[in-house]
């Protein structure tokens, strides 16, 4: 059987770092893409290699290059791409009274159109193929300080679901929404602790626990078109405000 190969976008880094390694760990070789981090590339590219499998670095710059361009380039390195993982992210968080054109452009660049147009490139450059879009759980919330950030992240879920429609039964598409796995490095262990109070399974996530999500996903034939939440349930966790839980120490408006 021929060996499969898996576009991993963002791949030099975190998450997407984390998804090439397993992947070439499971017998894919790896189409690494890679923006401004040549440096970390290259670290994940000798992994893989030293594992057994071919990689090779593919940059691109989402906010100015044709990643139609990047699909061709990929598939003509490796005619037998299978897999593309959309995991490369732009987070600039801001509300809403803070959030301009500069601000819009960039992240649904990165965090939508790029991806709708990757799948699109994708679906016609292979006969069949998978995908798994990265999102993030903060999908279930509205939480206007990320304004700008979640939008683009709530249409990339809405996305996953009309692609899916759209290209199935020969190109399935699903995504994985994240919750407090790799904080990002200025997030304290006073706000991690306090982010783990509101997960009902009490306790962090592991990258491994994306990974497992990540083959799931690749591996069972009649799953389309679902937001898989690995997140302990924080997602669920919206019991609202009501008169049971309504503290009794509260001062009261008497008047």
């Amino acid at each position: 059987m021929s060996t499969q190969v898996a576009l991993v976008t963002g791949g030099a880094t975190r998450l997407g770092r984390q998804f090439a390694e397993a992947l070439a760990e499971a017998g894919y070789d790896i189409a690494l893409h890679v923006n401004s981090s040549q440096k970390e590339a290259e670290e994940v590219a000798e992994v893989i290699r030293g594992q057994g499998r071919e990689c090779e670095i593919f940059c691109c710059d989402f906010l100015q290059e044709d990643v139609g361009e990047l699909i061709a380039r990929v598939v003509q390195r490796f005619p037998r791409l299978s897999v593309l993982v959309n995991s490369a992210s732009a987070y600039q968080p801001a509300p809403l009274a803070e959030t301009d054109m500069a601000m819009l452009e960039t992240q649904f660049r990165v965090n939508l159109f790029t991806p709708l147009l990757l799948i699109r490139h994708f679906a016609a450059a292979v006969e069949e193929g998978r995908v798994v879009n990265i999102i993030d759980n903060k999908v279930a919330y509205h939480q206007y300080p990320y304004a700008a950030y979640l939008l683009s992240k709530k249409s990339l879920a809405d996305l996953t679901r009309m692609a899916a429609l759209e290209f199935a039964p020969r190109i399935r598409i699903n995504g994985i929404a994240p919750g407090v796995v790799l904080p990002a490095s200025q997030r304290t262990s006073d706000y991690i602790q306090w982010r783990i109070e509101g997960i009902p399974l009490a306790r962090q996530g592991d990258p491994a626990q994306l990974i497992q999500a990540l083959h799931y996903l690749l591996d069972n034939p009649f799953v389309a078109g679902q937001i898989l939440f690995v997140d302990g349930g924080e997602s669920i966790n919206l019991e609202g405000r009501h008169s049971e839980n309504y503290s009794q120490d509260l001062p009261r408006d008497n008047g």
